[in-house]
């Protein structure tokens, strides 16, 4: 069966994301033990995954619970989103790019309320991707198979006809579940040889 589509994850993937230890630098500031702020916040990140909460609740918890003003809670904010964004892989994205219009092209994030508005302004992904799908716009994130469905509905191609790539195993192993042609991302090069080794043994949709 031919490809139709190829899909990619955000996160390590389409953006280079090392940590930078923000978390930890905040605790320090706080003077709260190494933990503490994942700990104190993890509902309210979990929440923000799916839409359950909107950005303005964020800001509201993360002030209650650390016990910041409106301006420190802008400030860590802020400086979550650095860590978040990343840099692009400007390698990937220009690949992503150039299998269109050959084929349908996509993204599956576990995203963060605000995420959309953020990476379009700074990465234009709606440029070059005929589907963005959003943990937190959908209320589905990933190993959940309904997101992978979701992306295989909107882009108009079965499972089969699917390349997902992703950094994370359990979310390629999904995938693969479904029928999905899975990419497990370590690198660049790595996966641009991969996708197009599966793309060689799959004739182009026409």
């Amino acid at each position: 069966m031919s490809i139709g589509a190829v899909v990619f994850d955000i996160g390590g993937v389409l953006e280079v994301t090392p940590p930078l230890g923000v978390a930890e630098a905040w605790e320090d500031r706080l003077g709260l033990g190494r933990g503490e702020i994942p700990h104190r916040l993890a509902d309210v990140f979990q929440a923000g995954a799916i839409g359950a909460v909107n950005e303005a609740e964020v800001h509201q918890f993360a002030g209650q619970r650390l016990g910041l003003g409106p301006a420190e809670v802008n400030a860590f904010m802020s400086d979550l989103w650095v860590e978040y964004l990343g840099t692009l892989n400007t390698e990937l994205a220009g690949y992503a790019a150039s299998l269109r219009p050959t084929y349908r092209t996509g993204i599956i994030s576990n995203s963060f309320v605000g995420a959309r508005e953020r990476e379009q302004e700074r990465y234009h992904f709606d440029e070059y991707m005929d589907a963005i799908i959003y943990s937190h716009e959908v209320g589905i994130s990933k190993p959940d198979h309904r997101i992978y469905q979701l992306a295989c509905d909107r882009l108009a191609v079965p499972p089969a006809e699917m390349i997902f790539v992703d950094d994370l195993p359990e979310n390629t192993e999904a995938a693969a579940e479904l029928g999905i042609h899975p990419v497990l991302f370590s690198s660049t090069a790595q996966a641009i040889s991969d996708i197009e080794a599966c793309l060689r043994g799959h004739s182009a949709r026409r």
